[in-house]
């Protein structure tokens, strides 16, 4: 197949669209099922890319939940504790090492993984299939499925859940082109292999200890962040992303908005939260949107006017802010990546709420003596990669 024709481009009112190779070749896709649309082929692509070089840079299966061609998160196969299990709502099923990574990637912002696009580093398998399927999402690139898990997907959204099959060794061509206005831009691809090489090299704190768990999770965030719209920056733990902060015209305002969503991961683990007292059938959105409610400040306003009632068998207790202080006190060892540099120590100041121990970027800034004087004060380890990672 050279070509395929899409029901519109990134509005109904774009058209015609359609999705090509101008050399003439054949497209490196297969559609399995469904019929995928413009955006979807973005996130696809900008997915399968992320993905792929996940595993080749950890060695780990890798799986990545995107929306609107940036990932709302995105991890790697490692053993899920009972408490990540339950926050993730996949304690009553069977993973295996790529499920396990997509359990990870979805379930770390599941607000922000409604009705994502799927990526998969290996093989879709029976048990990733019976994962996707109970959730809402738009569809799923992998490399491969498995007869049974082919079967699961085709049937879920009343048999029309976009599938498709990629080729694992297609190499694009070294230039990109992209039309804005009339006016066609050329570049050559990205093509830089981010290794733990960016991270060693030039380690500029006082503090020069990074363990290997930190080396992984600031290879994750760099990586997660090469596919992010930019100004970004990534917040990661336990082989995953747990906060990424995409599209911001102002640093502070990326490390704020990943940091809250870092924050929501953790709490989400308090005992509270864990056991809440939730109706038998309330349906996962409106139990994922609950518990953002609970942990939020609006919560109080909730038992007041009643509507606890719609999704609980008893009242819950508040998660009051200093229980909620006292709980991200105890947040550490985290890793964050910023796809440029930090232009002020506040960025420092903010990510140290938010437990971060372990931090990678470009360097550069006419501050960076700022910047490393705030991560001393904390003890933090800074790595200076000299790489920006802007993406666009």
């Amino acid at each position: 197949m050279k070509e395929l024709e899409l029901k519109y481009g990134c509005n109904p009112n774009q058209k015609p669209s359609r999705i090509f190779m101008k050399d003439d070749k054949e497209l490196p896709i297969e559609v399995l099922n469904g019929k995928p649309g413009y955006i979807n082929f973005l996130d696809a692509f900008n997915s399968w890319q992320l993905v792929k070089e996940l595993k080749a840079a950890t060695g780990l299966p890798a799986a990545a939940s995107f929306k609107h061609v940036s990932p709302a998160g995105a991890a790697v196969a490692t053993e899920l504790s009972d408490t990540l299990k339950k926050i993730y709502f996949v304690d009553d099923l069977e993973l295996s090492p790529i499920a396990s990574a997509y359990a990870k990637a979805r379930g770390a912002d599941r607000m922000s993984s409604y009705g994502d696009w799927a990526a998969l580093s290996d093989v879709c398998d029976k048990q990733t299939a019976i994962l996707l399927k109970r959730e809402v999402s738009d569809g799923i690139i992998a490399p491969g499925y498995t007869d049974e898990a082919l079967e699961i997907l085709k049937s879920k959204r009343r048999g029309t859940y976009n599938i498709v099959k990629i080729d694992p060794d297609y190499v694009p061509a070294p230039q990109e082109y992209k039309d804005v206005f009339g006016v066609t831009f050329q570049q050559g691809r990205n093509e830089l292999k981010i290794d733990e090489a960016f991270l060693t090299q030039n380690i500029i704190s006082e503090n020069k200890e990074l363990t290997e768990e930190a080396k992984r999770d600031l290879l994750i965030a760099l990586i997660t962040l090469k596919y992010t719209q930019s100004n970004s920056v990534c917040y990661a733990k336990e082989g995953q992303a747990i906060g990424v902060g995409a599209g911001q015209q102002s640093r502070i305002h990326c490390t704020r908005l990943a940091g809250n969503k870092a924050d929501i991961w953790y709490l989400r683990q308090h005992p509270k939260c864990l056991n809440l007292p939730f109706k038998a059938d309330i349906r996962r959105p409106d139990r994922d949107n609950t518990i953002d409610v609970y942990i939020s400040d609006e919560y109080e306003d909730v038992l007041r006017d009643g509507t606890w009632e719609l999704f609980f068998t008893e009242k819950p207790e508040p998660l009051t802010r200093e229980e909620k202080k006292e709980w991200l006190a105890t947040f550490t060892g985290v890793s964050l990546g910023s796809d440029a540099f930090f232009p002020f120590g506040d960025n420092i100041e903010r990510a140290k709420k938010s437990g971060v121990q372990y931090i990678a970027e470009p360097g550069g800034s006419i501050r960076d003596d700022n910047v490393i004087e705030t991560c001393n004060k904390y003890n933090m380890t800074l790595c200076f990669t000299g790489i920006r990672l802007f993406h666009h």
